[in-house]
């Protein structure tokens, strides 16, 4: 892994760390309820993980027909 892979890992996962204390801040502040805030924290992470990885691989189906549908050019 090079230093840019690196990198990237690490704002992948510290992104992901603020936008789910986001979502906890915000379900604590409307409920008042750690437990809540704790449950829906992690039901956050979980499903965007799941989400992502549905939206990963829609993504790659679609440009893989595309390049599928795309005629070769060949020296005649």
């Amino acid at each position: 892994m090079n230093q840019n892979d690196k990198k990237s890992v690490l704002k992948a996962i510290s992104w992901r760390i603020i936008a789910t204390s986001t979502t906890m801040f915000l379900a604590y502040s409307l409920t008042g309820r750690l437990d809540l805030m704790t449950s829906i924290g992690i039901g956050d992470v979980s499903l965007k993980m799941i989400f992502y990885f549905l939206h990963e691989k829609a993504w790659n189906e679609m440009y893989f027909r595309k390049l599928a549908s795309v005629p070769l050019i060949t020296d005649s």
